[in-house]
């Protein structure tokens, strides 16, 4: 069965290069959003597996959309996307439910361990 994807960035090109990166067997995309208030109503229809978040995006942040798809499902699983010198941004998006992270410019093989890490795929 196939793990659906949502991917959240306010760059359509950063959503692009993600997806070409994840969109392999066993992923599919489930959605996408451009910003994080965007994200939770698409998350309450869509009901990924496996959330792709950015951080800094225009009318809610990364953060504060991890909070209220965890507070909807404390069992959601959610990626960070974080640009670098962003560190301090990735430990209060793991604090409010993050499962993990991965830095921009993306790097294919971590990537491919943060989805093993999360989804255990």
């Amino acid at each position: 069965m196939a793990i659906k994807v949502m991917f959240v960035d306010d760059s359509s090109f950063m959503r692009t290069i993600l997806k070409g990166i994840i969109l392999k067997e066993p992923f599919e995309l489930a959605g996408e959003a451009a910003n994080g208030r965007e994200a939770v109503v698409l998350y309450q229809q869509v009901k990924p597996d496996l959330v792709t978040m950015d951080i800094v995006m225009p009318k809610m942040n990364g953060i504060d959309a991890v909070k209220e798809i965890r507070n909807l499902d404390p069992d959601a699983k959610i990626i960070m996307v974080s640009a670098m010198g962003q560190q301090g941004m990735v430990i209060d998006a793991i604090q409010a439910g993050a499962r993990d992270f991965i830095i921009k410019p993306f790097q294919p093989p971590r990537i491919q361990e943060a989805l093993r890490r999360v989804t255990g795929n």
